[in-house]
């Protein structure tokens, strides 16, 4: 059995990052048309990601990883790109017998999220111990689980760009669902004039950042430090 592994929603000063897994026996189960989720229009996007899940043939595992998360000053961003992805790797794998563990070796690639692949590689696998067990999921899993990782692999990999259309599917889904709360946030992204209006509006009329924020953000730090001293100047 192989799988692939692409998070979505990294870099982001707003909302959630997501990792997606997809795991099968033969890569020819994949639909066409599978490329890295940048270089596909967002309807393609989401059609592809309906019929990845609706494949029995295809297993599916997606991992989230809130602001709450991210901002924890003890733990940092590569740190929890390897927690979500090893979380995405045992939700595709959880209700794999041990019976068929035995008989079908895992092994499968991320898209590094590290500067030394092989680094990132060795983190996920040791990491998936954690989520195994969070997730209450048979430690067979462990003994017949092989990772790798590289760069660009969303673009060299079908099974790595399915997991990255599935994540980004996934993300696009959770930027829809805070802008149906808070009004047009745009893409959340930093260098996103309306993200930028949206975080200096609400602090502005509040005083705080929202809750969907990443607060550790230099972005987010610079909105909220700014409207602080505005109120100072008018005091």
């Amino acid at each position: 059995m192989q799988f692939g592994v692409d998070e979505a929603g990294k870099g982001p000063a707003l909302g959630s990052m997501f990792a997606a897994a997809v795991s099968l026996e033969d890569p020819a189960t994949l639909p066409g048309g599978i490329a890295d989720s940048k270089r596909l229009a967002p309807e393609r996007r989401e059609e592809l990601a309906s019929t990845l899940r609706e494949d029995e043939r295809i297993r599916v595992g997606v991992a989230e990883i809130t602001p709450a998360r991210i901002d924890d000053p003890e733990t940092d961003m590569n740190s929890l790109a390897v927690a979500a992805h090893a979380n995405a790797i045992v939700a595709a794998h959880d209700e794999l017998a041990a019976d068929a563990l035995e008989s079908t070796p895992i092994s499968g690639l991320c898209d590094a999220c590290d500067t030394d692949a092989s680094r990132f590689a060795r983190r996920v696998a040791d990491a998936c111990s954690d989520a195994a067990a969070a997730a209450d999921a048979d430690s067979s899993l462990l003994a017949h689980l092989e990772v790798d990782a590289r760069h660009g692999a969303d673009d060299e990999s079908p099974l790595v760009g399915a997991a990255s259309i599935v994540a980004k599917v996934e993300r696009d889904a959770h930027v829809a669902a805070l802008a149906e709360e808070y009004g047009q946030i745009g893409s959340g992204y930093p260098s996103d004039p309306t993200t930028r209006e949206f975080l200096a509006s609400y602090v502005g009329e509040r005083g705080e950042l929202p809750p969907c924020a990443r607060e550790s953000w230099s972005t987010c730090e610079t909105v909220l430090a700014e409207s602080q001293q505005t109120g100072l100047e008018q005091f």
